[in-house]
């Protein structure tokens, strides 16, 4: 699988803190390599849409689609509390 990030995410991470742009290239290197790891708990966010929602840390989130081989990073937001 690959990833393409959108620009919403590439200018979210010029905004994170360090910390969170760390933490956001190892849970994508994870869900590369496997969806179902648990620090992703990656689950269905948008049944309609075909969105999924990802962990970065306790507080960040990415928002993602998958089509054919390619995961398509939408969003990274805190997350909403």
């Amino acid at each position: 699988m690959t990833i393409e990030y959108s620009d919403a995410v590439i200018d979210a991470l010029r905004e994170a803190p360090v910390a969170i742009r760390k933490a956001f290239f190892k849970q994508a290197r994870l869900l590369t390599q496997n969806i179902r790891h648990p620090s992703l708990r990656a689950k269905k966010y948008d049944e309609s849409a075909n969105l999924w929602q990802a962990r970065v840390t306790r507080d960040w989130r990415f928002y993602f689609l998958i089509a054919d081989e390619t995961y398509r990073i939408l969003k990274l937001i805190p997350h909403p509390k």
